[in-house]
C-alpha cells in the first residue's frame, strides 16, 4: 500500500477547559477556533471530516459553516474515546484510517494530517501512527509538558515519557542540557488509527504506565499495539492552551490574511 486515500478525520472538541473555558469557540481572526481546525482538515486528502463534541454550541458553530459535527457524551475520559463514539456507527473496514486532529490546533498543516494517515496505512505491523520532531530547545528535555519519544531502527515507538529519555548513565543527577540535545525526539500529538486499533483502545482499561505518565498512548504499547513514528515533514505550530497562545495565533492568522 503506497498511501492512504479517503481517510476520516475526527476532531475532538470539548467545551470545558480549566484555563480557557469554551476554548473551541474562541474568536480567531473572525472565526471560532474549531472552524479553523476544520478548514485545515478539509484541506488534507481526508474524504470525511467530523467534529466530535460534548456541547451543542460547538455543533451549531460547525454546522453553520456546512461541516459535520456529532454530539457525544460529556462523560468521556479522553479525546480518543470521543473519537470512537463519533465513528462507531460509521460503516468502516477494519483497516480504515481515522486521524485524530486536536480541536485546539488551528494552525495544523494539512500535509502532516496526510503524512500520519499514510504512515499507518503503510505500516502493516502497526495499528497506530504518530509524528515527532527534533527538539527545538534543549531545555525542553527537562520540561514535563514536552513529551519525549524513543524510536527503534524500524521507526516503531519504544516508549513515550515526560521524563528526559534517553539519559546517559552516570549523569542521573545532572541538570545540564546535553551537548547533543537536538538528537532528542519531541512527540507531536497527532494520531492516525486503523479502525481495529481504535476500537481495541477504547475497550482497554487505562494501564499502569498510562496512569503513571498521564500519557494515554502508553496504553497501546503496554497492550502490544505497535505505534509507527516518523519525523514530521513540516513543523507543526504550537496549539492553543493559554491566552498568550490565543494572541500568538491571532497574529499569525492576521499576517496570513494580509499576505
Amino acid at each position: 500500500m503506497s498511501g492512504s486515500n479517503g481517510f476520516t478525520v475526527v476532531i475532538p472538541a470539548r467545551y470545558g477547559s480549566t484555563r480557557l473555558p469554551g476554548k473551541p469557540l474562541i474568536d480567531l481572526d473572525g472565526k471560532p477556533m474549531i472552524q479553523h481546525v476544520v478548514e485545515r482538515a478539509l484541506a488534507s486528502r481526508a474524504s470525511n471530516v467530523i467534529v466530535a463534541t460534548d456541547d451543542r454550541r460547538i455543533v451549531d458553530a460547525v454546522t453553520s459553516e456546512g461541516a459535520r459535527a456529532v454530539l457525544t457524551s460529556a462523560k468521556h475520559q479522553s479525546g480518543t474515546d470521543r473519537v470512537w463514539e463519533a465513528i462507531e456507527e460509521v460503516n468502516l473496514t477494519e483497516e480504515a484510517v481515522i486521524v485524530n486532529v486536536q480541536g485546539d490546533e488551528p494552525l495544523v498543516p494539512p500535509d502532516v494530517i496526510d503524512q500520519a494517515a499514510d504512515l499507518v496505512a503503510q505500516a502493516t505491523d502497526c495499528g497506530v501512527a504518530t509524528l515527532c520532531e527534533k527538539m527545538r530547545d534543549g531545555r525542553d528535555i527537562f520540561n514535563p509538558n514536552v513529551v519525549k519519544v524513543v524510536v527503534d531502527l524500524q521507526g516503531r515507538a519504544l516508549y513515550f515519557s515526560r521524563a528526559p529519555i534517553p539519559w546517559e548513565r552516570g549523569k542521573f543527577e545532572s541538570k545540564d542540557v546535553p551537548a547533543n540535545w537536538q538528537a532528542w525526539n519531541r512527540h507531536l500529538g497527532i494520531y492516525a488509527f486503523k479502525q481495529w486499533a481504535l476500537r481495541r483502545f477504547v475497550t482497554l482499561q487505562p494501564s499502569w504506565l498510562e496512569r503513571t505518565e498521564s500519557l494515554e498512548q502508553l496504553r497501546l504499547l503496554e497492550n502490544g499495539i505497535s505505534i509507527a513514528v516518523a519525523e514530521s515533514v513540516i513543523a507543526i505550530p504550537a496549539g492553543v492552551d493559554t491566552q498568550d497562545d490565543v494572541e500568538r495565533v491571532r497574529k499569525v492568522l492576521a499576517a496570513r490574511r494580509l499576505d
